[in-house]
């Protein structure tokens, strides 16, 4: 009897602790944190999207962004992503590249487009950029290489156009550090397969341009330059691919894919 009243009095107990420990946290202070953090991540996307506007000419050719936004959209719908805090921008660059930006911004390259074999192989890059900004690596990097402070500075104004450049070069190189790719790369097999999209493909256009690096033209494979360890992720992606049954429905028409690339190819 005296262990049960025992018993009952240290629940009583704990349970009143634990009720004041919960009572001494601010919590509209964590909530106010997580929205500023909300307005930053916006001000700071804003910002270094302003200024590769700038710097590239944007494509606007509707044959060529509706296509590409039908590709975004079965995506988004197949991986339940929220498609409208995606901003895909496409910039006429010969640079084979594709980065994120902070607050949903995804740049890609003409350059990228016009490499890519194939829609699916495409898909594999749209994909692992998608994974960086849905696993919140843009500002896990940001944070990590240019400090907080640094940021939250930049967003007032009270810091100069140098370390925006600096930062927004950092971002464009791509150069997440060996478990972030690991982890974009396994998210983006995961949205692959979701959207009915063999991820082979995404290994083979790895696989191809780190051959290609190797026998010049190292300016034009910016992505793949800075996207150490290929031959690693290659195995990892076929690996992870080779654990479903993976199938390839492509979201446009061949005719429609090709399509796209004669236009970019036509503006250059």
């Amino acid at each position: 009897m005296k262990k049960l009243v025992f018993q009952g009095l240290l629940t009583i107990t704990l349970f009143f602790t634990i009720l004041f420990v919960l009572n001494q946290i601010d919590w509209m202070r964590i909530l106010k944190a997580e929205q500023v953090s909300q307005t930053v991540d916006k001000k700071l996307g804003e910002l270094y999207w302003e200024l590769f506007s700038e710097s590239e000419e944007e494509i606007e050719n509707i044959s060529i962004t509706s296509a590409i936004d039908s590709i975004l959209t079965e995506i988004c719908n197949s991986n339940y992503i929220d498609k409208n805090k995606i901003k895909l921008h496409i910039l006429e660059n010969n640079e084979i590249n594709a980065f994120a930006l902070p607050d949903g911004h995804i740049v890609i390259y003409s350059g990228l487009i016009l490499a890519s074999e194939s829609e699916a192989e495409f898909c594999g890059v749209l994909c692992h950029e998608i994974a960086h900004i849905e696993l919140n690596h843009v500002m896990k990097k940001l944070i990590k290489e240019v400090g907080l402070s640094t940021l939250l500075s930049m967003t007032t104004g009270s810091n100069g156009v140098e370390i925006l450049n600096e930062s927004a070069k950092l971002l464009s190189s791509n150069a997440y550090d060996r478990k972030l790719e690991r982890e974009a790369d396994a998210e983006a097999v995961n949205f692959l397969i979701k959207s009915k999209i063999d991820p082979e493909s995404f290994a083979t256009f790895l696989f191809r341009l780190k051959n290609n690096s190797k026998e010049g033209n190292i300016m034009e494979l910016a992505w793949i330059n800075t996207h150490p360890n290929i031959e690693e992720r290659v195995n990892n992606i076929i690996k992870q691919r080779d654990s479903f049954a993976a199938s390839n429905k492509p979201i446009l028409s061949n005719e429609t894919w090709m399509n796209i690339k004669v236009l970019l190819e036509n503006d250059h």
